[in-house]
Formats: C-alpha cells, structure tokens, sequence
C-alpha cells in the first residue's frame, strides 16, 4: 500500500469506494476489501449503507485504528445543529466513535458556507472527525472555503476523475493549497476497460485497462483513488496496482485522453468551467 499526505495526514492512496452498493453489497464487499489488503474505506450518509459498513469493519480483524473511514453529510443537513447531529447518526450506524475523514458532499448554495463549514469545524473539535475536506467542489467554491477555514484545515476535494476527464484546474488548486484530490468514479464506471489506449498499455504490463487507469490517477502527485465494484474479484485486481509503474510516455499517451465534457456525475454538481 502506498500513502499520501496532506498537512500531516496520511492517507491510503488507494480507496475501497460504496457508492451506489446496496446494503448487503456493501457489507459483503468492504469485508473482503479490508481481507484484500484495502485500508481506506469511503461511505456517505447519502449511500444509506453507513450500518452495513460498520458492521464489515466491527466483524474484520484488522484494527479500527488500522482503517481510513470516510463518510460525507448530505445537503439536506449543511445547518448549524443539523449538520452536528447527523454526524452523530451516522457514527452510530458505523459503530464508531470518530471517522477519519468528514466531507461536504455536494455544495449546496442555500446555506452559507461560513455555517456549515463552522458545524464541520465544530464535529472536528469535538474528536468526531479527525479531518474535514469537501466533496463536488469547484474552484471558487475550495477558494472560498480556504478563506472562510484556512487551506491547513481541510486535507481533501472529493471529485469525479478519471482518464477521460480533466481535473487539470481543480488538481493544480489543491496542489497549490496542499490538498489531495480524491478521484471517484475513477474507471468511468468501467467505461476504461474498453480503450484501446489502457488496453495496450496494459499488455506491455500484463496488466488490465482498468488497472492501467488506477496507476495513471496513483502516480500523479497529490491524488488518490476510490475505484468501487460488486465483484470480489474486481477488487481485488483493482489492488493489484503497486508492482508496476507507467513510464513518461505511457502517462502522456493517457494524459491525451483527457477531456472537459466527459462528466458521469449527477447534475447538482456546481458550474465546473469556473476557473
């Protein structure tokens, strides 16, 4: 496993992602993911599966101190109080006292940002998160929150990226800041396995497109993964990304690749051409 840091925080570069997993699902696949090797679990209080994945960590015997457990707050409970409270629901369905790492899901313009992000601040103070960061965030949005909090507080911006999508703006940004950028959806919900560029590269590997993917988002400084699948075997392939290292040209050949209007995330997502 390799980590990466973001103002002190280390963090598994490579993710086990629930989004979109139903309960059982998500139960039966964080268990093998933690037996795979996986030490970065992300949830969301939106994914409605916060419990089952408590339940995988609680029947693992790797240690809860061992694991990165990311959950995020829902829009609908950004208000001062509401924010805190939820928290607290979602610690108790993950059967824990803190998580690692706490994120705004979605920006939500119909609660100011200083207040939520205070709520955020407020959870982190009390030892219920040991990092805050946000998620879905553009550029002006990540500006805004760094003068409202400071750039040292927040360790992340969770954000859709993969190789046929740009996040050039949003990476060099959180670079400059000392944030890592978190990529879901980071094989296109499988749409990598189909290129023919990831698939020859993958051959000169003996590796998979998707796997080729994986390695591209991992060797770019300051990014992590959070690859999601229903497939133990799928998993455990996606893990499979540490023995080997694209060289420069294979890494531009797939940085070629990328585009702006690529985008599988849902359309709440805030104005992404901001610069």
């Amino acid at each position: 496993m390799e980590y990466k840091n973001s103002h002190g925080t280390r963090i598994p570069s490579l993710g086990f992602g629930t989004f979109m997993l139903k309960p059982a699902d998500a139960r039966r696949m964080v268990e093998a993911a933690l037996d795979i090797g996986y030490r970065h679990i992300d949830t969301a209080q939106l994914y409605r599966n916060e419990a089952e994945v408590g339940a995988a960590i609680a029947a693992s015997p790797v240690g809860r101190d061992d694991i990165f457990l990311t959950t995020k707050v829902w829009i609908e409970r950004f208000h001062a109080g509401d924010l805190e409270a939820s928290v607290d629901e979602s610690l108790g369905r993950l059967k824990t006292d803190y998580v690692d790492l706490l994120l705004l899901h979605w920006p939500n313009a119909d609660v100011p940002l200083e207040e939520t992000l205070a709520a955020l601040l407020k959870v982190k103070h009390a030892g219920k998160a040991k990092n805050i960061g946000v998620s879905n965030f553009n550029t002006a949005l990540v500006q805004q929150a760094v003068e409202i909090v400071g750039a040292e507080a927040l360790v992340t911006n969770q954000v859709e990226y993969h190789p046929f999508l740009s996040q050039q703006k949003v990476l060099a940004q959180a670079r400059q800041f000392g944030l890592l950028l978190t990529a879901y959806c980071p094989l296109a919900q499988g749409k990598v396995v189909d290129n023919d560029t990831l698939r020859d590269i993958g051959e000169m590997h003996g590796k998979s497109a998707a796997q080729v993917a994986l390695r591209w988002l991992l060797q770019q400084d300051g990014v992590i993964a959070i690859p999601r699948t229903r497939n133990e075997n799928h998993a455990r392939d996606n893990f499979a990304v540490f023995d080997f290292e694209l060289d420069h040209d294979e890494m531009g050949r797939i940085d070629n690749l990328l585009g702006d209007d690529r985008r599988i995330s849902p359309g709440i997502a805030p104005e992404w051409d901001r610069p």
